[in-house]
């Protein structure tokens, strides 16, 4: 599907949903794909609600999702279901993602640069997002997410872990797809997963701490 309504058509019917984990994770649950099945302790992986770190005001929370990178395609997402949309109807959807990175601009790593080199992804789908074992017992996903720098079918690149400075300091950063709305169509039960992660070809450590996840649909 392409994102082809018509602005000169009656403005559309808008849900907002707004997630801004000031108490907890907000029914969002992680998880870790593109690595080799019993390596989760190698990978260093780790899902979980913490305080924004330092020099950010830690009485806000976050979710945090943090792994090496050592399988040089790691992907860490976080997805949440939504209910009591319309069956058989297209919705488009921008995302607002508001992150914390503390890695600067053009900075130099092994595969590629810890910054620019992950890549913040977004997507939606009809059936939960869930990472799978293949036939060379690799964790991958069930979805079409496309590869590192690539979008799919079910995810977008909206932009990159980097955040806009030049200094190794954490910084509230915001990513979005206003300008390249995704369409989906929920299930028959009016369902979808919204589904945001990073795709990284940065053979090191990221640490993400999402701030708040904000998704528009239209239709």
């Amino acid at each position: 599907m392409v994102s082809c309504r018509d602005a000169e058509v009656d403005p559309p019917e808008r849900v907002v949903h707004e997630w801004n984990f000031t108490n907890d994770a907000q029914g969002w649950e992680g998880d870790f794909a593109d690595y080799p099945v019993g390596r989760e302790e190698f990978m260093e992986l780790e899902f979980d609600y913490a305080p924004l770190p330092s020099p950010l005001d830690s009485t806000q929370g976050a979710i945090k999702l943090s792994g090496a990178n050592h399988s040089d395609d790691l992907f860490m997402f976080m997805n949440r279901k939504i209910t009591g949309l319309i069956p058989e109807t297209v919705y488009y959807i921008t995302f607002t993602i508001e992150f914390a990175s503390n890695v600067p601009d053009d900075r130099l790593g092994i595969g590629g640069p810890p910054g620019e080199a992950v890549w913040i992804k977004v997507g939606a789908t009809d059936f939960e997002p869930e990472k799978v074992v293949d036939d060379m017992d690799y964790y991958r996903m069930n979805i079409d997410k496309g590869g590192q720098s690539q979008g799919g079918d079910d995810m977008i690149v909206i932009g990159d872990f980097s955040n806009d400075t030049d200094q190794q300091v954490y910084t509230i950063k915001t990513v979005t797809n206003n300008e390249q709305e995704f369409p989906v169509m929920p299930n028959d039960a009016g369902e979808l997963w919204l589904i945001v992660g990073t795709d990284s070809g940065f053979e090191g450590t990221t640490t993400i701490f999402y701030n708040s996840v904000k998704a528009e649909l239209f239709y």
